[in-house]
């Protein structure tokens, strides 16, 4: 299908679609949020907000002047069908695989990185993911519902199988999450430790990388739905990257800002900061 430029973009990202190497899109869903929702909004404020920052990087010494990147705009979604939601998302993602290019998406609730890990998974067989989170995510259900976003890594399992999900900054989830990830997936609680010999049993895999903006600490990121108090710091956050920026990251998705619980505008910022960052490396 023919894609057209977003008129609203990153700043920066508006390349036309057939001379980029990498396509940004937005998936606006917070449909089974389950505490306070407003992630939907995530995708348009940091593209409004995206001209308060440089497209230079003083961290990466790169600019993303000298990138080509695709803006597609957000995706549209119909309301109280989740399933159409993540085969929207799976379908686009799996264009822009097809042509030859790389996706990042901006969510948007957790739940839409399923959609996402469904069509790279297609391509890449062997697919591992990063996943930075406060929460586990790991959940079989949430009050019924098996797509949740407190189930999406669970269902990302179903997927890729065991020894395939690599977790970092986990503070949060009931007992019976922690107990089944002991025999599946790696957990590291808290912190980014151990980051640096995941990255050296993941060198030469493909490699999806989604991140969870409410791993950074409450007080670095009030903007998000579920803050979770003991997370980490940006320059930390920035410096576990910098190990994963080493793999062959060939997807990647930022979710979970909810603009309106951070009138002050610094989450967003944030978040505009971390995606050019990501737009840089990927």
């Amino acid at each position: 299908m023919k894609m057209n430029r977003n008129i609203h973009t990153f700043i920066a990202c508006d390349h036309e679609y057939e001379d980029s190497d990498i396509v940004l899109f937005g998936a606006p869903f917070d449909g089974t949020t389950s505490y306070r929702p407003g992630t939907r909004f995530a995708s348009a404020a940091i593209r409004n907000e995206s001209y308060g920052i440089e497209t230079y990087s003083p961290y990466l010494d790169k600019d993303l002047l000298d990138r080509k990147v695709f803006d597609a705009g957000d995706l549209e979604f119909g309301f109280g069908n989740t399933e159409r939601v993540l085969t929207t998302i799976e379908s686009m993602t799996e264009q822009i695989i097809k042509d030859g290019k790389k996706p990042l998406m901006i969510g948007g609730e957790h739940l839409v990185t399923l959609g996402s890990v469904r069509a790279v998974a297609k391509r890449y067989p062997d697919l591992h993911i990063i996943h930075f989170d406060a929460h586990a995510d790991l959940r079989d259900d949430y009050l019924g519902e098996k797509l949740s976003h407190a189930s999406v890594m669970r269902r990302c399992h179903e997927i890729v199988g065991d020894d395939r999900i690599y977790q970092f900054g986990i503070r949060s989830g009931d007992r019976e999450e922690f107990l089944w990830a002991k025999d599946h997936v790696f957990t590291q609680k808290f912190n980014l430790d151990r980051l640096e010999q995941v990255v050296e049993l993941l060198r030469g895999k493909p490699v999806y990388l989604t991140i969870d903006l409410d791993v950074l600490d409450p007080s670095v990121f009030p903007g998000t739905g579920t803050p979770e108090a003991g997370g980490i710091t940006f320059m930390e956050l920035m410096g576990g990257l910098n190990k994963v920026y080493q793999l062959e990251i060939v997807a990647m998705d930022m979710n979970e800002l909810s603009p309106i619980y951070d009138q002050s505008g610094a989450s967003t910022a944030l978040a505009c900061k971390l995606l050019r960052e990501l737009l840089l490396q990927l």
